[in-house]
């Protein structure tokens, strides 16, 4: 973690509103607790709000795959060192048929042995938008051989979306739950 403690604490169970309570009860029966994520933008309720339909469709009604979302995801976890987001996102991966051996590759990058040529794509336009913000020709030309323009528009904006939320991670110092693992050594 790149801050040992956070630096906006997450909202105690103790204190939500009835509001933030209905909020969290679909993710308490799921997983049995609340994310330290949530907690902590729930110090910001409008933030929250707004944010939460995008983060939303990213995560349930985007038209890419979940494996290659994931990968996605996990790409900028790593590129902006966003240990929290990397780890959820392992623990979030496998039902989309990623492996821990997929998650090195991930982090070693497009170039790694194994990726297809869309996978390696995917990740290289997440290295692109990163570094440059901007997809490179020859990558667009792979990735509109795979995909269509609303797969590559969820695309742009997975990155982007994972991207701000590394930020705010990071800078906020959200920590990683009991049992939630970290970067591979």
């Amino acid at each position: 973690m790149r801050l040992s403690e956070p630096r906006v604490t997450p909202l105690p169970e103790t204190e939500l509103t009835t509001e933030q309570q209905a909020l969290i009860a679909p993710m308490k029966q799921r997983y049995g607790f609340v994310f330290n994520v949530l907690k902590t933008l729930m110090r910001n309720m409008k933030l929250l709000n707004a944010w939460n339909g995008f983060a939303g469709h990213i995560m349930g009604t985007s038209s890419l795959s979940p494996r290659h979302r994931e990968m996605l995801i996990m790409r900028v976890g790593w590129l902006t060192q966003s240990e929290y987001e990397w780890g959820q996102h392992v623990l979030m991966s496998a039902p989309a048929g990623l492996t821990h051996e997929d998650h090195l590759r991930i982090k070693e990058g497009p170039k790694a042995a194994g990726w297809n040529e869309l996978e390696g794509a995917l990740l290289q336009a997440a290295d692109e938008l990163l570094d440059d913000t901007i997809i490179e020709d020859r990558t667009w030309e792979i990735l509109c051989r795979h995909l269509s323009t609303e797969q590559i528009m969820d695309a742009v904006f997975t990155i982007g979306q994972y991207n701000m939320l590394a930020m705010a991670l990071n800078t906020l110092g959200v920590q990683r739950e009991e049992g939630v693992p970290g970067f591979p050594k």
